[in-house]
């Protein structure tokens, strides 16, 4: 399934969102970590950071001995990584057309960085292309349904879209075919004590811009009043929940 993304503007947005990106990034680390734990026992010593971001998990693979290249579609987000000495080499380009040659590294990894794809199945295609024989790609990506209390809150104020609509499981798991996969499925939540701190947090990591290049509109008092008696809240909290697909690609 191919959607609308506006490349130009998604990088724009999480160049700004660099100086306190990981701040807010715990359902990056938790991903990461949940991925990490899915290539126990594996032997890498090459690795891409597909998305790295802010580094964060180019540092992790470095500090294992791996020597990591970073690749990510934002320049900010690059020099960001690079003035923390976050891997070893850093590539400016689209997780869609990676500009390296086949069978590169032993791992291709993306945490949280192919839902941007125009394509699922063409970026992951380009993940197992640069990847050795006997490798193998791991990413995480977000599915249908995440963000519900979200949804089901801006719903109560105007019927526009104020967050991006997923993938669904099944559509993920089609852009896998073909492939030796496994996939788990994990939903987390995350709380946060008013609609107010829910949003900056959102903000924080980018995920407030939409795929098709549109800022998410500021809002007005009487929305945001709106928002929280709408907001399907969980003693006193105000939960946003995510649906985590964590998959791990065998290069043959």
């Amino acid at each position: 399934m191919t959607q609308l993304v506006n490349k130009a503007a998604v990088a724009a947005a999480f160049g700004r969102a660099a100086p306190t990106y990981d701040s807010h990034a715990e359902l990056q680390r938790i991903s990461g970590g949940f991925l990490t734990d899915m290539l126990e026992g594996r032997r890498i010593s090459t690795m891409l950071d597909a998305g790295c971001g802010t580094g964060w998990c180019s540092r992790v693979w470095r500090d294992k001995g791996c020597h990591v290249t970073a690749l990510d579609l934002s320049a900010a987000m690059l020099n960001y990584a690079a003035q923390r000495e976050s891997a070893d080499c850093y590539l400016e380009g689209d997780i869609e057309a990676i500009a390296l040659p086949d069978g590169q590294v032993d791992l291709a990894w993306s945490n949280l960085a192919v839902q941007w794809c125009s394509d699922l199945h063409s970026g992951l295609s380009e993940l197992y292309r640069i990847t050795r024989s006997g490798g193998c790609v791991a990413f995480t990506t977000l599915a249908a349904n995440s963000l519900s209390e979200l949804h089901t809150a801006w719903h109560a104020v105007d019927e526009r879209s104020h967050a991006n609509q997923f993938l669904s499981i099944e559509q993920i798991q089609q852009a896998c075919e073909g492939w030796r996969c496994s996939l788990q499925i994990h939903e987390i939540s995350q709380f946060y004590p008013s609609v107010m701190s829910a949003m900056h947090s959102l903000k924080g990591i980018g995920a407030t811009h939409l795929h098709d290049g549109r800022k998410a509109s500021l809002m007005t008092r009487q929305q945001l009043q709106k928002l929280s008696l709408a907001w399907p809240q969980k003693e006193g909290q105000f939960p946003l929940t995510w649906q985590l697909v964590c998959g791990v690609i065998e290069r043959d």
